[in-house]
């Protein structure tokens, strides 16, 4: 090997860091393209608040939902829902669904609930959580003015 021309090293070192960088730039652009399908197949979340100004007490009815993407989005399957009220308190809830099979399973679309609101502005969260990490999120800003028990007349 030592009695190969120094140019002939330099050429095959030249020819492997080629072969190197498009084997990198073929595996990066899978995992774009990947990525890009995981982004189509992602429901969108949409969180709404009925009204979102009102005057204290409050009953807000709030509503998210899933919008587009795949019904049997996995990371959206069988999910637990936690719902931060925005005034330090926080409610959770699960369900227990069948194990998740590709192209049967199918995600819950719509989540509703009734929320009694005081005097304040307030930015809700909703989150979708997988094993206690949240896998989608979307979030709402509600104002409650003083009313009649406030001392306002």
């Amino acid at each position: 090997m030592s009695q190969l021309p120094r140019h002939t090293w330099a050429g095959a070192a030249s020819l492997v860091l080629v072969i190197a960088f498009a084997t990198s730039a073929s595996a990066q652009k899978a995992d774009k393209d990947s990525k890009d399908t995981q982004d189509t197949k992602r429901p969108k979340i949409t969180l709404k608040a009925q009204p979102v100004i009102s005057m204290a007490p409050s009953r807000v009815v709030l509503t998210a939902e899933l919008v587009g993407g795949a019904n049997d989005f996995e990371d959206f399957y069988c999910a637990a829902v936690e719902w931060e009220w925005g005034d330090g308190t926080k409610s959770e809830s699960s369900t227990d669904c069948a194990p998740y099979e590709s192209g049967k399973s199918e995600i819950k679309r719509r989540f509703t609930v009734e929320h009694v609101f005081r005097m304040g502005a307030y930015r809700v969260m909703f989150h979708l959580k997988r094993h206690e990490k949240s896998v989608g999120m979307a979030t709402v800003s509600i104002q409650v003015r003083p009313g009649l028990r406030d001392g306002i007349q």
